[in-house]
């Protein structure tokens, strides 16, 4: 991936960059499983892609529902607030799965435009119930948009089947190119409310996107990050080698490695919905222990990155991301060191406890 983004830049308003688009938009299509949408890519974070939703779907002064369990559902809300829409919730404390039927009776109660969902929710490691939510949104007529960016090609995700209207992703997280390139799958009725949206918008206006999408050479309107989807095509090649089951396989199975591992140590997990939770493993730290401190440890004494809480969870958790291009050896060097840590700043520690029950987790997977 990184010698394709190195490599001499293809221009962009010629045929071989129209060439790798289509590569890479019939890749995403496919990944996303979807038949039936457009994907647009677009040259920014998945941050800029969610603000595109809001700026291409609504008007000034739509509702919209919000369910919040972490920090990036809130920024669901600080997005549709910027843009003037007005935000009704349902709230959760931090850790929690945003229960369906909630969702269901807030709608009943008060119906909305559209519901804004976060599909992984990497603030706390949980993964929503997205494909549930989806259906009770659309049990109410509501448009269903989704926040992706960090659950697409590491949990499971179905476009069509799953009645989701509109999906952002980004290049840098579960496919491990570079960041800089936001996708968007757009279906049909979000196109049609697209249609009668007020709401200002230039840089990310979806039909320009579209127009030069279905040019026979596709282009980008814009300048786009020519090397990023040089590398985006290489990192979904080297995805797509074995398919999106086996890939989604290694997704769970590097979280049990983790999740047994940090268990092993006589650590708390946190969050809800632990089996499904594949992103990212949110750790409860001992209670003599600022989880900075190890998440500071871990990077200065082994060169491990790992991340510390966030909002109300800071100080008290850090987090394990395993989604990406993360063999089986990292998982047991990223253990190794958060043992040789914890021991260093006074945690009684057995030592090889974590590698030990992350080699068993990978054993009978390779046996299985």
């Amino acid at each position: 991936m990184l010698l394709a983004q190195g490599s001499p830049l293809v221009y962009h308003r010629g045929v071989g960059f129209g060439r790798l688009m289509r590569d890479v938009t019939a890749r995403l299509k496919e990944l996303y499983r979807t038949d039936d949408a457009d994907v647009l890519l677009m040259t920014s974070s998945g941050t800029g892609g969610l603000e595109s939703a809001i700026q291409n779907v609504f008007s000034p002064g739509d509702e919209v529902l919000v369910p919040l369990a972490g920090y990036f559902s809130e920024r669901w809300t600080k997005l549709a607030k910027a843009h003037g829409l007005v935000v009704r919730t349902v709230e959760y404390d931090w850790g929690r799965r945003v229960v369906p039927d909630d969702v269901a009776q807030a709608l009943a109660e008060h119906p909305v435009k559209a519901v804004l969902l976060t599909h992984s929710e990497t603030s706390t490691g949980v993964i929503q119930p997205l494909r549930d939510l989806a259906s009770v949104a659309n049990e109410a007529g509501a448009l269903v948009i989704a926040d992706v960016v960090s659950s697409l090609g590491a949990v499971p995700f179905a476009f069509d089947e799953w009645g989701i209207d509109v999906a952002v992703g980004g290049s840098q997280k579960a496919l491990s190119a570079s960041p800089g390139l936001a996708f968007v799958a757009i279906s049909e009725r979000a196109w049609a409310m697209h249609r009668s949206a007020t709401m200002p918008r230039f840089y990310f206006d979806w039909s320009i996107y579209r127009e030069f999408a279905e040019r026979k050479d596709p282009e980008n309107p814009w300048t786009p990050a020519i090397s990023v989807m040089q590398g985006l095509h290489a990192a979904l090649e080297l995805y797509f080698q074995d398919g999106v089951d086996v890939a989604l396989q290694h997704h769970r199975t590097l979280s049990r490695a983790v999740k047994e591992g940090a268990q092993a140590l006589g650590l708390d997990l946190f969050g809800e919905g632990l089996d499904e939770n594949w992103t990212v493993t949110a750790i409860r730290a001992p209670e003599t222990i600022d989880a900075d401190t190890i998440s500071d440890r871990m990077r200065s004494d082994f060169g491990c990155v790992i991340a510390p809480g966030q909002g109300p969870l800071k100080g008290t958790v850090f987090r394990i991301g395993h989604f990406g291009y993360f063999s089986e050896l990292d998982i047991v060097r990223g253990l190794a060191a958060l043992e040789m840590t914890l021991e260093r700043l006074g945690h009684p520690v057995k030592r090889g406890a974590a590698v030990a029950a992350a080699e068993g987790v990978f054993q009978d997977a390779f046996g299985a």
